[in-house]
């Protein structure tokens, strides 16, 4: 099954639409009362965890198996950029060219 572009801004959209609307259920519900801090824990994570899941989706899945290629090396070089604090423009760039050398090498 191939999933298009347009399935994925869906998806996102959604995604995003819901974790809002999550968010915030709690103030409108609530008013001025204040959550208990396991469930601000949550709601503060959530997102993090929904984008970590969509990118370890697209670097890692094909279709119902999982492929390692050009993908994961551009990510394992984007993820390195960040650990050495090269910001998000050197990410992204350490990441397109990573990917590119892999696929110009195979």
């Amino acid at each position: 099954m191939e999933v298009s572009g347009r399935d994925i801004l869906i998806v996102l959209v959604a995604l995003a639409g819901g974790t809002y609307l999550m968010r915030a259920t709690g103030p409108l519900l609530l008013g001025n009362r204040t959550l208990p801090a396991p469930v601000l824990l949550v709601a503060e994570m959530l997102p993090v965890a929904l984008l970590a899941a969509l990118v370890a989706v697209g670097s890692f899945g094909a279709g119902t198996a999982l492929e390692l290629d050009a993908r994961a090396v551009g990510l394992a070089a984007a993820v390195l950029a960040l650990v050495l604090r090269g910001g998000l423009m050197a990410a992204v760039f350490a990441a397109a060219v990573a990917t590119a050398v892999v696929r110009l090498i195979a």
